[in-house]
């Protein structure tokens, strides 16, 4: 078997056993500090902001206009929504060439 795939294989099994970590060492507290629980519902906030700003700095105008209308939507609807206003917007401007 190739190389990526081993690679691939070991990046699942990781993935996984920190997920079922952080799981099996919340389950046993029969209370979750209200402090933690606030930290852990910014988690996914935090890793979105890691993704987007490193692509906001170094972005050309298209990308940039298809954040903005991406981070609009998101103020209305669903990440879904959000996710497809983005893409669509950026596929429609490099398309006709911006």
């Amino acid at each position: 078997m190739s190389t990526t795939f081993w690679i691939i294989l070991a990046g699942a099994v990781v993935t996984y056993l920190t997920r079922a970590g952080g799981h099996l060492v919340l389950s046993r507290f029969e209370r979750i500090h209200p402090r933690v629980e606030a930290a852990l519902d910014a988690v996914p906030a935090a890793v979105l902001t890691t993704l987007v700003a490193p692509a906001a700095v170094s972005a050309e105008p298209v990308e940039l206009v298809a954040l903005v209308v991406a981070g609009l939507v998101a103020l209305r609807y669903d990440m879904l929504a959000m996710f497809l206003a983005g893409a669509g917007v950026l596929a429609v401007l490099r398309w006709i060439g911006l």
